[in-house]
């Protein structure tokens, strides 16, 4: 797992990488929605399926966006863009 901050422009990117099993194209835009979860057996791992949808929010109230990069078997890559501060 990595993770970068950088500035491009007008916007300011927040990048974490895993070298997890990756989310299927099928299952991307799901996971942004509110107690989804990716099935439980294909990961080991439980929980309440909120984490993803309240980063999107609070995104959003920052006038923001989430992305999503992920290849099956290769991991993922989520990037939080956020406005840069003008002063």
């Amino acid at each position: 797992m990595w993770i970068k901050l950088e500035q491009k422009g007008n916007e300011v990117l927040f990048h974490v990488q895993d070298d997890g099993i990756g989310i299927a194209k099928e299952e991307q835009e799901k996971i942004w929605k509110r107690f989804y979860q990716v099935d439980a057996s294909r990961t080991g791992k439980r929980g309440a399926g909120l984490g993803l949808s309240m980063v999107q929010k609070i995104a959003e109230l920052h006038h923001g966006y989430m992305e999503l990069e992920s290849t099956l078997g290769k991991g993922s890559t989520f990037t939080l863009h956020l406005p840069a501060s003008q002063k």
